[in-house]
């Protein structure tokens, strides 16, 4: 007999626009909307099929493979779960958001699971030629709460070292909005005097200062309907504190010469790479304006906290700076690469790349392209010889971590045998590199 609830639900999902499927609580599919087929289909039929089967290849719940489970979630605190997770599609692994829903019956019993998909298409987690790019734990955590905060008009200060790509999140942040078709603005607060931070931000009306011959929108008035990032706020000297803390208090600004003031309409997201609390305390930042700022703060991870994503990253970096299309990496550098610490983060790695990009004259670039003007750097994870090699104290967790990805880029430690060596079940191991993302 056909459950009426559940025909109703599949007839009521069918027409929403967004990639929806229908579960028991035994994690099996029951029915998939259109929307879902179109987005995700990969011509199998799908009812009868474990989810975690369909969306990760796993043979187990993802919960038992070192993942977050939204069903599980949902079901034990019996309402709605979101969490962010790598997916294959008929396109690859890719970034989707999956929020989980309970259905219950006349009774309140739980009886289904409505497990909505949205693929996150300000991030990659393969190589790809602009946005952010990573697929490591430290930066799907990131990404979790830029998609947490995008949706909201909180004030959001992004924290992190300098060359972590603290501008690119911003950008994400502004383009998973409902701001997203509005301006994004960018503005560098370092250096700014009081003049020409005034001039720059509020804009000048005719006739305000020698040489203001025309009036000039300010980037508050540009960033009208969208976004105004503030990169390096903790550089602006307390005097220009004072100015910007009014503006966000009162939402209003009055451009240099004029008498009106008039109201703004954006979204703030800051950028520091100082420690701006430590700044309160020595009161050289403002309290009142770091708290006004500081809503829902965001770290960038350094580049040695996602070492995984280094290969990533260096491809996706060589397609952004190369001229010669369709080059690649080798393995050895790649290795070279993954063993090294960078104090600049992303933006020396894209130095270092581009270096190499115009010292290679074939269609690999090789270790010897990266080390012939790179500076020297003695901490490496993994020796030229390709021993592992640990040459610092490190938490077990990260030399777990490098152990394991060590191990995967040796071809002649395959997977065939590896447990038994490990001393570990067959079992064991997919969870830990499942629950590490080396898999």
């Amino acid at each position: 007999m056909t459950d009426p609830v559940l025909s109703e639900l599949i007839s009521f999902l069918d027409g929403l626009p967004e990639p929806r499927i229908v579960m028991g609580t035994d994690y099996r599919i029951v029915a998939a909307n259109a929307a879902y087929m179109r987005e995700f289909g990969v011509g199998k039929a799908l009812p009868g099929r474990f989810c975690y089967e369909v969306s990760h290849h796993f043979d187990v719940p993802c919960d038992q493979a070192g993942e977050s489970c939204p069903l599980r979630l949902s079901m034990e605190s019996g309402g709605a779960q979101r969490v962010l997770h790598l997916h294959h599609t008929p396109r690859g692994e890719e970034h989707v958001a999956v929020e989980t829903t309970p259905i219950r019956d006349a009774l309140g019993r739980i009886v289904y699971f409505v497990e909505t998909m949205r693929v996150v298409r300000q991030a990659s987690s393969r190589a790809a030629a602009q946005g952010l790019v990573g697929r490591s734990p430290a930066f799907v955590g990131m990404l979790e709460k830029i998609l947490r905060v995008a949706n909201s008009n909180a004030a959001v200060l992004l924290l992190g070292e300098t060359g972590t790509g603290k501008e690119l999140v911003a950008r994400a942040i502004h383009e998973a909005s409902a701001r997203e078709d509005g301006p994004f603005v960018a503005v560098d607060c370092a250096g700014m005097t009081e003049t020409l931070f005034e001039s720059e931000l509020f804009g000048y009306e005719k006739g305000a200062f020698t040489g203001a011959m025309t009036r000039k929108q300010g980037l508050v008035e540009a960033a009208s309907g969208g976004t105004l990032f503030l990169d390096e706020i903790g550089e602006l000297p307390l005097a220009l504190q004072v100015k910007l803390l009014r503006l966000l208090e009162t939402g209003t600004y009055r451009r240099v010469g004029g008498v009106d003031w008039l109201p703004v309409d954006f979204r703030l997201v800051t950028a520091t790479h100082r420690d701006l609390h430590a700044m309160v305390q020595a009161e050289s930042f403002r309290r009142d304006l770091y708290f006004r700022i500081n809503t829902f703060p965001i770290r960038t991870p350094a580049l040695h906290e996602r070492s995984d994503d280094i290969p990533l990253l260096a491809q996706s970096l060589l397609e952004r700076v190369d001229r010669r299309a369709g080059r690649r990496i080798s393995a050895e550098a790649l290795a070279w690469l993954s063993g090294r610490r960078f104090s600049g983060n992303i933006r020396e790695l894209r130095n270092l790349i581009e270096r190499a990009s115009l010292l290679a004259d074939g269609d690999v670039i090789d270790r010897s392209h990266l080390t012939e003007l790179a500076d020297e750097q003695p901490t490496k994870a993994v020796s030229a010889e390709g021993d592992f090699v640990v040459d610092e104290v490190l938490p077990l967790a990260e030399l777990e971590r490098r152990y394991f990805a060590w191990l995967k880029s040796r071809p002649e430690h395959g997977t065939a045998g590896l447990a038994e060596r490990l001393g570990i079940s067959q079992r064991t191991l997919y969870r830990k590199v499942r629950a590490l993302r080396l898999g």
